[in-house]
């Protein structure tokens, strides 16, 4: 195993270090033991990533000399809801889980932001290690203390910040990721490279097919491109008041389009995010901040690496701008009952805007419904 990179979120208080490389798994009990000392922890993680990595890091754990306990909860968004936040929180502290404990968050995006938010209301707030296994969990949802369920009335609607004490992202872990699961992740890769940093997109253009196609020094290189990103904005911005709402680009659309579907796989957060994200480009082009070749630049990428472009054809859903307009008054970024967008002024630059009207809206959300 070679050194992983090493990135610090530095806030006020609670910052914490990403560590990024290949196989940290098979040092996480050392690497735990070396910054946590003894401590009971209890691993939380979904039926998939078990079956595939928990021997692993049990190993790890058991050679560091930890006691471990192990809750495995099911896969999918739709874990992302009351009755598994309470189930998990009742397993816990059946298991004998108390304030010094330590609970390590192992698998996706959904398993970091339950298990967060169990862990920030757990004995009013537990130690918990963020040790992500998708690449989208592992460029931006482990990173910045974002944690929630999704309600019936749109995603991420409960919940709170709080910081993990460790990020261990194992880049062997994207080896096993489904095809359209990966892509789904590079989607908020993209999503970086747009905000700030079009040196970073015109990296993905040489490289994001190879990095799809499994190379390991260019996962490396992006996910750790795009923590470095979201440590620094998150280091100014801890608690979304301001710059931090930039990475938001593409999802309050994106949002929209999942509660549309309740949150079910037929679209996935990232896809939902990349057609987001075009849309953002065709508003600001439509509204006179960019060029319209700007939009066409980021189509032709997703479709080089074959990110959809347009809402899909869906059997028994039909699509309705209209209802997206409703989730999307819903989502938890408007203020003063105004929709906070991210728009573009080029690649690379991103500004929020909350003075977008809704005649407008409709017509970007109607082309992009593949009819």
């Amino acid at each position: 195993m070679t050194t992983p990179s090493k990135v610090t979120v530095a806030l006020k208080s609670n910052s914490y270090d990403i560590l990024i490389g290949d196989n940290l798994l098979e040092v996480a009990g050392e690497v735990l033991r070396e910054r946590f000392g003894s401590r009971r922890i209890f691993i939380v993680t979904e039926d998939r990533v078990a079956g595939l990595y928990l021997d692993r890091l049990r190993h790890s754990l058991f050679e560091a000399h930890y006691e471990i306990s192990e809750i495995i909860v099911p896969g999918g968004e739709g874990s992302k809801e009351f009755h598994v936040l309470q189930g998990l929180i009742e397993d816990l502290l059946e298991a004998g889980v108390a304030r010094d404990s330590l609970i390590i968050a192992f698998g996706g995006g959904v398993i970091g932001d339950l298990v967060g938010f169990a862990a920030s209301i757990l004995l009013r707030g537990v130690d918990y290690v963020q040790v992500p296994t998708t690449l989208l969990a592992q460029v931006d949802s482990a990173v910045g203390g974002k944690t929630g369920i999704n309600s019936p009335l749109g995603k991420n609607l409960i919940g709170s910040f709080h910081q993990p004490k460790l990020v261990l992202s194992d880049t062997s872990l994207l080896d096993s990721l489904p095809k359209r699961e990966l892509l789904a992740g590079y989607a908020e890769v993209v999503k970086y490279s747009l905000i700030g940093n079009a040196k970073f997109f015109g990296w993905l253009e040489e490289n994001g097919v190879a990095l799809v196609s499994g190379q390991k020094s260019a996962r490396e290189h992006a996910v750790a491109t795009c923590c470095k990103m979201k440590a620094e904005i998150v280091s100014k911005d801890e608690r979304e008041d301001g710059q931090r709402l930039l990475l938001n680009l593409g999802h309050t659309f994106g949002h929209a389009f999942e509660a549309d579907l309740d949150f079910d796989s037929r679209l996935l957060h990232g896809e939902a995010v990349a057609i987001g994200s075009l849309m953002a480009f065709d508003l600001s082009a439509r509204l006179g901040y960019c060029a319209a070749s700007a939009l066409e630049e980021v189509r032709l990428h997703y479709e080089k690496v074959k990110l959809p472009t347009l809402l899909p054809r869906l059997n028994e859903h039909v699509w309705s701008a209209e209802r997206f307009l409703s989730h999307m008054n819903r989502d938890k970024k408007v203020r003063n009952g105004k929709k906070v967008l991210i728009l573009v002024r080029r690649i690379g630059e991103a500004f929020v805007n909350d003075q977008v009207g809704e005649s407008i809206l409709l017509d970007v959300l109607d082309a992009y419904i593949d009819s």
